[in-house]
């Protein structure tokens, strides 16, 4: 076990000091490899070609192949981006990503939050969502900024996450355990801002909410949901943008100011729609490798 655990450490040192090297590269040299990366990914392993082809194809059978195949380069290209973006997490600047990832309307956060409950941040996985931890560079309240994860397999990659989602200070909640971190919290009269990627495709023996999203019907996570209404807390939306190449902006829109009120799996609906709204304006920036749409409702 002693053995076990110190080459644990050391896997996780070498892929640290690996990936803080990388980060200390500019980033007009990391989109340099990241066109590189693409050209490898795309044409030589051809990582997980078949599901993005299948996803696309059946979110938009409207498209031409022509039209897809455009999507899929494009998605791949920006994939690689966000692969070299993360890395550089570890060694940016706040000035610069204040620069890089802005946000339009952060007093709605300020405001919902000044009523004394936490706020519940919802988004998917579009974009750079790694870098909407900065918020805490952007939003002037003194509440606690965290975000909910799910543990990797590898414990390396696990912690390797960890650290550069925690570079803004926003603290990391694992999803076993976020019910009862946030209600401790409430209970002890902490408010926090807590970020949920609440696109994850949920286990096959998880309670799930079925929709119809990009064109498919499909389970959602409601762990968001069910924990905004226990607890009465306010639910916005973070619909973001890629203006350029590592530049992004964020706009808030509210869900509802008092989850407590709302009927169940409303919330859930609202914020599918707003997502795929976001998708729909630009596909490119989803993240289609994931197998979202593997269990069919009845199976």
């Amino acid at each position: 076990m002693e053995d076990e655990g110190s080459k644990k450490g050391i896997g996780v040192t070498l892929l640290y000091a690996v990936t803080y090297l990388h980060a200390l590269l500019p980033f007009r040299v990391l989109y340099i490899l990241s066109d590189i990366l693409y050209l490898f990914a795309y044409y030589v392993i051809r990582y997980r070609r078949k599901i993005v082809r299948k996803n696309l194809q059946n979110a938009f059978p409207e498209k031409s192949i022509k039209s897809i195949g455009e999507i899929e380069r494009k998605f791949y290209h920006h994939l690689c981006d966000y692969y070299v973006e993360t890395i550089k997490t570890l060694r940016v600047s706040d000035e610069e990503t204040r620069k890089r990832m802005k946000f339009e309307n952060p007093e709605m956060i300020d405001q919902l939050i000044s009523s004394g409950k936490s706020c519940i941040m919802s988004l998917g996985h579009y974009c750079n969502w790694e870098w909407v931890t900065s918020i805490g560079l952007t939003v002037k309240t003194d509440a606690e900024l965290g975000f909910v994860y799910k543990k990797l397999h590898s414990d390396a990659f696990n912690h390797l996450f960890l650290k550069t989602r925690s570079h803004f200070g926003a603290v990391p909640i694992d999803m076993q355990n976020v019910i009862r971190q946030m209600i401790r919290n409430q209970n002890e009269g902490k408010v926090m801002v807590v970020g949920f990627l609440t696109d994850q495709r949920p286990k096959s023996r998880q309670e799930k909410y079925w929709t119809t999203f990009m064109n498919q019907q499909t389970p959602m996570q409601t762990g968001m949901e069910k924990i905004a209404r226990k607890l009465g807390n306010s639910v916005v939306y973070l619909d973001i943008k890629k203006v350029k190449r590592g530049h992004y902006t964020g706009k808030f829109s509210l869900i509802t100011p008092d989850a407590s009120q709302e009927a169940e799996n409303s919330i859930m609906e609202r914020y599918v729609r707003k997502l795929e709204e976001t998708i729909i304006r630009e596909p490119a920036y989803y993240l289609w490798s994931h197998n979202r749409w593997k269990f069919k409702k009845g199976g």
